[in-house]
């Protein structure tokens, strides 16, 4: 059953048969479709991937999700409708004191252009789009143990310095410590030394669900490869922009900011 509730369906000449959802419609969360495969998916009006080659299909919703969200499913000239109530996100604020400066609010112009070019490489990373769906066999978490050090969505305060959201999950946990890819997919971007991940890889799990893992000590994955869940892809560090050994774990879909915790249990509808 979908949590957060689902709104009334605008009624179609003709309705796309077999059109089945699961999943949390709540800021951060998300929606896993099944339908025909190829079939054309709209958000809001959007033009989105299509379903994969098995049917199933993704919406994610941003951190700062309106509260209504329009599905279009178009197959052979059927339209399936709905629009989808997104319930609100529970968010913090967290302050962080001890953080290098250079990573909350850079000045050199030389370290400038590097986050620029660095920003460039990892937009065209998230802008993958898989026609293959390993996420719909689920999702495991990519630590077997860790404590919950950050929460997703949480307002961050950086040595007093308001900073945007936070947009991943992290996970504490001693360095060295196996990095398990949670799904399948295959590795869009693999780099260390990045300003402000540190030792960065990134996985496309499935039409464009994407997920960032941060600030490894070591990775054992380069671009190209495709991955098996739970299979080990790196070791978790303190690169980058951190003040002590952890994963963060981040999710997007389609420059929309999920919370990957919520997808650790996920399974397709039926």
């Amino acid at each position: 059953m979908l949590a957060g509730g689902l709104g009334a369906a605008a009624a179609p000449a003709r309705a796309a048969a077999n059109v089945r959802l699961e999943g949390q419609p709540v800021q951060g969360g998300y929606v896993v479709g099944w339908t025909q495969p190829g079939a054309q998916i709209y958000v809001n009006g959007e033009r989105c991937a299509p379903a994969s080659r098995r049917g199933a299909f993704v919406i994610g919703f941003d951190r700062d999700e309106p509260p209504a969200c329009l599905l279009e499913v178009h197959d052979r000239g059927e339209v399936f409708r709905r629009t989808l109530t997104v319930a609100r996100g529970t968010f913090g604020v967290q302050r962080i004191d001890g953080v290098p400066q250079d990573t909350v609010t850079p000045t050199d112009p030389a370290l400038l252009a590097r986050i620029r070019t660095e920003s460039a490489m990892k937009q065209e990373a998230y802008a993958s789009i898989s026609p293959d769906d390993p996420f719909a066999d689920g999702f495991s978490w990519p630590l077997k143990k860790f404590r919950n050090s950050s929460k997703f969505g949480n307002q961050r305060i950086l040595n007093g310095v308001p900073n945007r959201p936070h947009y991943g999950y992290d996970m504490a946990a001693p360095a060295g410590t196996p990095i398990l890819s949670p799904a399948g997919g295959v590795v869009v971007f693999a780099r260390p030394r990045m300003h402000y991940e540190g030792g960065l890889t990134m996985i496309d799990h499935g039409v464009g669900l994407v997920c960032a893992y941060l600030h490894q000590s070591k990775q054992l994955v380069k671009t190209g490869d495709r991955v098996l869940r739970g299979q080990t892809i790196g070791e978790v560090g303190m690169t980058g922009r951190a003040t002590g050994p952890h994963l963060c774990w981040r999710l997007t879909w389609r420059g929309r900011h999920l919370d990957p915790s919520l997808w650790v249990g996920a399974r397709r509808p039926v």
